[in-house]
């Protein structure tokens, strides 16, 4: 499969690319180690159209295709893994299922926001006991005259504590296994929600993370997101796409670290040369910038089959589980390049070995993929 960018593409790269070279990256270390939430830089991003890339037009979006959306989130995280997290929430997780399942009353009320960045959402799936196996819900949907009274935990919540809409799951018949889940989509000041404390994390700490906690919250029939029962389906596809932009996130933190390392190789001397004129080093260098064009291509593919409308659950389980693997030996080759100052917090290698360690795990730990992937191909296999 040959990708080339196009000319539009090319562009909104470079634009971009511009862009969070001037507002993002310059607070991005100060956020880090504040763990600060950048509201305004989140409000830049929305004024850029980036909270909804590719949501239509009619419904507040930027309209663009999913291979765009690929180019936008790689340019944030590579700035700040931070906003690339948020943004890519926003996005994949709340946006997406909104365009797919929601009504046109329910877009109105709240995709136009979301997509315009006049709100921001989280997603509500995994629990304190529920974490890889989100069929297992515990959180609760009863129906209550002609709405429903939701009960239960969320955890590792991001967005959570800053977020003004939420994509909830919860149970309403546990005898019909998936088929008994529901998703709704509710406002974070809905009578019975609360935010725990926020988590302090090992990476991407400009990210604000709880758990969020629903106690008798009720909602009427206008909540129901998608059909009764349907609601596992709906988290599934919604991850489906949700590892693309996480692939995208990996991307755009190796690519930083990589880049900074290459700089830096160039300026460090020791034994009478820079550093880079080592083989040891070269390597090093040779194998980041594989790895990284690798993990590019994998994403690239899985947004363009999205784009197309064809399968792409494999695709994006490869894409995921690749990059947010590559990331983690390419952050840590770039520390190992700037040596001790690496280990320092004053260089942004540190940052970068952080932010890029949690891709691992979050929507869809590399156990996850490569289950998604094995099931896939041996359901290609038997026809």
């Amino acid at each position: 499969m040959f990708i080339e960018l196009s000319e539009e593409q090319h562009m909104l790269q470079q634009s971009l690319r511009a862009f969070a070279n001037d507002a993002i990256r310059p607070t991005a270390a100060e956020n880090d180690h504040a763990s600060n939430y950048p509201a305004d830089r989140i409000k830049l991003l929305a004024d850029m159209g980036l909270m909804g890339v590719a949501v239509p037009e009619e419904w507040g979006g930027a309209g663009m295709d999913a291979v765009s959306y690929v180019i936008a989130m790689e340019e944030m995280s590579a700035a700040c893994a931070s906003v690339g997290v948020t943004m890519s929430v926003n996005n994949s997780l709340v946006c997406d299922p909104l365009v797919h399942y929601g009504t046109d009353a329910q877009k109105e009320r709240w995709l136009k926001p979301l997509a315009r960045g006049e709100m921001l959402g989280c997603f509500g799936l995994s629990e304190p006991g529920t974490g890889s196996d989100a069929a297992n819900q515990s959180t609760v949907c009863v129906p209550d005259g002609d709405g429903w009274v939701i009960n239960g935990t969320k955890n590792f919540i991001t967005n959570g504590p800053v977020a003004h809409a939420m994509i909830a799951f919860a149970m309403n018949d546990r005898s019909l296994g998936t088929r008994g889940i529901c998703a709704f989509v509710l406002g974070m000041d809905t009578p019975g929600v609360s935010c725990g404390a926020k988590e302090h994390k090992l990476g991407i700490k400009a990210s604000p993370c709880s758990s969020v906690i629903l106690e008798d919250c009720r909602v009427g029939p206008e909540a129901l997101l998608g059909e009764v029962g349907k609601g596992f389906k709906v988290a599934l596809n919604t991850l489906n796409g949700g590892r693309i932009g996480i692939a995208s996130q990996a991307l755009g933190i190796a690519r930083e670290a990589y880049e900074e390392a290459l700089q830096y190789s160039t300026e460090r001397q020791a034994f009478g040369q820079p550093i880079c004129e080592f083989q040891a080093i070269q390597h090093k260098l040779a194998d980041m910038a594989t790895e990284i064009d690798a993990a590019r291509l994998l994403t690239y593919r899985a947004a363009s089959l999205k784009q197309a409308g064809v399968s792409y659950v494999k695709e994006a389980a490869m894409a995921k589980v690749y990059a947010s693997e590559m990331a983690t030996r390419v952050t840590h080759q770039a520390l190992q390049i700037h040596g001790g100052y690496g280990f320092l917090e004053d260089f942004n290698s540190a940052r970068h070995y952080r932010d890029a360690r949690v891709c691992e795990i979050y929507e869809g730990t590399s156990e996850i993929q490569r289950l998604v992937i094995a099931a896939v191909t041996l359901k290609e296999l038997a026809g």
